[in-house]
C-alpha cells in the first residue's frame, strides 16, 4: 500500500513518514508541491495526504490535478491548519475523503489512513501507539551552551522533540572549555533532523551565541518562528511552547517570557537578585520608554520576518542584549507600532538553576551597560531621524 505525502514542511513530514512505515506502508515524501505532482503521476499512491497553504501550488490544486485533470478516485485526505470554512467546504466539493486539522495526534492521522485504505498485511509491522503531536506551525530554538557538561537537562530535550513535531532545536556552542561540544553531537545522534549543533569555536558571550544560532536557523525555510531559550532550563520547555502559542494566534511579531511571581505560578529567585533585578528593570523601563515588567528573561519567540532587524548587526553589550532588541524594533518601526508588537507573557514556571553563568558582580556591571545602549541607540535614533528628514528634502526638490 502506498502513501503519498506532500506538506511544505519538513518538520510535519518526518514524524508522519516514520509512523507510516513501521505500519508497513511505502511511503513518499514531498515538500514542492509541484513535485509531488510530478511524484504521483509516477508513483501512483494508494492515499494522497497534502497540506493546504503552500508556496506556488496549494493544495486544493493538488486535488484539483487528482480529481479534474487525472479523473481519478484515488482517496485524498487534507491535513492543514486552516480551519476556514469555505475552504473545507471546496476541499470536499472537489472530492477530498476526509480533512484533518492541525494540531493533532499521529495516532489519530494513522487511525484514518487504516479507515480509508486498510492495514497491509506485513509480519513485521509495529502497532505501538505514539505520543507524537502534529502541529500547524514549525518551530525554531536556539539554545546558548557554555560549559553545560555537568547541567544540560539531555533527557527534558529528548523527551520534548520526540513528542513535539515541528520543533528544531538548535544547541549553540559558544567556545566550551569542557565536553559540552561532544555531549551535544550525543544528544544530536539520530535526530539530526530535529537538533543542529552549531559550534563557535572561540567564547564570545550570551549575545553573539543567540545571535548567531538565530540567523542560522533564520535561514531554514521551513520555520515560521524562532525563539531563544537557556540551557538550564529554568524556564521549561512546556512554557516555551504556551510562548509559540500566543505568537501564532495574534499579530504579534515578538512574544517575551516574564518572570513575574503571582498566584498559581512557581517562580523563585534569589532575594539579592530579586532586589538588583528590580533596579535594572526600573532603569530599562526608562531607556525603552516601554512598561516591561521583565525584559531579561531568557525564554522569548519571534516572528521570523523580524529576525533579521533584531539580529543581524552585533550587539553593543553581552548580557542585556534583550534590552537592545526592543530598542532595535522600535527604532525600526516606531515606539508607538513596536509596541504594539511585543507581547509580555507570565510564566507559569520559573526556577534559578545553581551554576548560573551571571555573577552578582556581572549584575552591578549592567548598570553600566545601560548607560552604554542608551548612549549608543541614541545615536542610531537621531541617524535614523535626520536620513528621514534628508530623504524628504531629496523628494521636495
Amino acid at each position: 500500500m502506498k502513501v503519498l505525502a506532500i506538506d511544505d514542511q519538513q518538520l510535519v513530514l518526518l514524524p508522519l513518514e516514520k509512523r507510516l512505515l513501521e505500519l508497513g506502508y511505502e511511503v513518499k515524501t514531498e515538500t514542492d508541491a509541484s513535485k509531488g505532482l510530478e511524484l504521483y503521476d509516477t508513483f501512483h499512491p494508494d492515499l494522497v495526504i497534502v497540506d493546504i497553504n503552500m508556496p506556488g501550488v496549494s493544495g486544493l490544486d493538488v486535488v484539483k490535478h487528482i480529481r479534474i485533470a487525472k479523473h481519478s478516485d484515488t482517496p485524498i485526505m487534507i491535513l492543514s491548519g486552516n480551519t476556514k470554512d469555505d475552504t473545507i467546504t471546496e476541499a470536499f466539493e472537489l472530492g477530498i475523503n476526509d480533512y484533518m486539522k492541525k494540531p493533532l495526534s499521529l495516532n489519530e492521522i494513522c487511525a484514518r489512513v487504516k479507515r480509508l485504505i486498510g492495514v497491509p498485511q506485513i509480519d513485521n509491522a509495529i502497532h505501538s501507539k505514539s505520543n507524537v503531536m502534529i502541529q500547524q506551525r514549525c518551530v525554531g530554538v536556539v539554545i546558548p551552551c557554555y560549559d553545560e557538561e555537568e547541567r544540560l537537562l539531555s533527557d527534558e530535550f529528548l523527551n520534548f522533540v520526540d513528542e513535539n513535531s515541528g520543533y528544531h532545536l538548535c544547541f549553540v556552542n559558544d567556545g566550551s572549555k569542557d565536553k559540552t561540544l561532544e555531549v551535544l553531537h550525543n544528544l544530536q545522534k539520530g535526530r539530526e533532523d530535529f537538533i543542529t549543533v552549531y559550534d563557535c569555536e572561540k567564547n564570545g558571550g550570551k549575545a553573539e551565541a543567540v545571535r548567531l544560532g538565530m540567523l542560522h536557523m533564520a535561514k531554514k525555510e521551513d520555520l515560521d518562528y524562532i525563539g531563544f531559550l537557556d540551557a538550564d532550563l529554568s524556564t521549561d520547555l512546556t512554557d516555551f511552547d504556551d510562548l509559540v502559542k500566543t505568537i501564532e494566534n495574534s499579530d504579534f511579531k515578538i512574544v517575551s517570557g516574564s518572570r513575574i511571581s503571582r498566584m498559581g505560578a512557581d517562580i523563585t529567585k534569589e532575594s539579592a537578585r530579586k532586589i538588583i533585578s528590580l533596579t535594572i528593570n526600573f532603569i530599562i523601563r526608562k531607556i525603552l520608554a516601554m512598561d516591561f515588567k521583565d525584559t531579561q528573561c531568557g525564554a522569548k519567540i519571534f516572528s521570523k520576518d523580524v529576525i533579521g532587524i533584531a539580529f543581524t548587526e552585533k550587539f553593543v553589550t553581552q548580557w542585556i542584549f534583550d534590552v537592545e532588541i526592543f530598542k532595535r524594533m522600535s527604532i525600526h518601526f516606531g515606539l508607538k507600532k513596536a509596541k504594539a508588537m511585543l507581547c509580555e507573557q507570565p510564566l507559569k514556571r520559573w526556577i534559578h538553576a545553581d551554576g548560573s553563568k551571571l555573577s552578582m558582580k556581572d549584575s552591578v556591571k549592567i548598570v553600566g551597560q545601560l548607560a552604554q545602549i542608551a548612549w549608543v541607540y541614541r545615536s542610531k535614533k537621531e541617524n535614523v531621524k535626520a536620513t528621514a528628514s534628508n530623504n524628504l528634502e531629496v523628494a521636495s526638490l
